[in-house]
Parts: structure tokens; C-alpha cells; sequence
């Protein structure tokens, strides 16, 4: 991963004024995913929005990480079945339905 496409877990939990053991419950959770170089942790750049949608569950409105994962399983589900139907009416479009 080049260095421009991420960013240190110390300085990421240092902008959002988060604590870095939310950030590393995340990763165990599997919910983000945090690479380590020598003794630097990273998180990647495409993982912030996930980063600030479970910071927002947390700290916001006070989900706990069980919580967290069970709306997150939901939400991608939810996003599978959307994607599902968008591709049936496109093959009833195809057969004229």
C-alpha cells in the first residue's frame, strides 16, 4: 500500500478525537482492517467512511460493537437485496415484462 492511501491510526484517532482501542476493536471485529508497518499501525484512506459511519454509531448514538456489527450485517444486506432487485427489473425489461 503506498503511504499517500493511508493514514496512521494514531493520527486518525487524534483528528476524530476518537480513542485508538475503538479503532482496534474495529479491526478485531473485522469491521475495518489496519496494516502494520514495523511499528506504525495504518488504516487505508478508502476505510475512513466506514471509519466515520461507526464512529457516528458509537459515539453518537451510543451503539455498542455488537450493535455496531449487527447494523452493519443489516445494512450490507439491505444493499445486497437493492442490488438483487435492480438486476431482476433489468431481466424483466430484457424479456418484456
Amino acid at each position: 500500500m503506498e503511504k499517500e492511501k493511508r493514514i496512521a491510526v494514531e493520527q486518525c484517532c487524534s483528528y476524530y478525537s476518537i480513542e485508538l482501542s475503538f479503532v482496534q476493536q474495529l479491526d478485531e471485529h473485522g469491521l475495518i482492517e489496519l496494516n502494520r508497518s514495523g511499528k506504525e499501525t495504518f488504516i487505508a484512506f478508502e476505510q475512513l467512511p466506514d471509519l466515520e459511519k461507526y464512529i457516528r454509531l458509537y459515539y453518537e448514538l451510543e451503539i455498542n460493537m455488537a450493535g455496531i456489527e449487527a447494523v452493519t450485517h443489516l445494512l450490507n444486506r439491505v444493499q445486497g437485496l437493492q442490488q438483487e432487485v435492480k438486476r431482476l427489473q433489468g431481466e424483466m425489461q430484457r424479456h418484456g415484462g
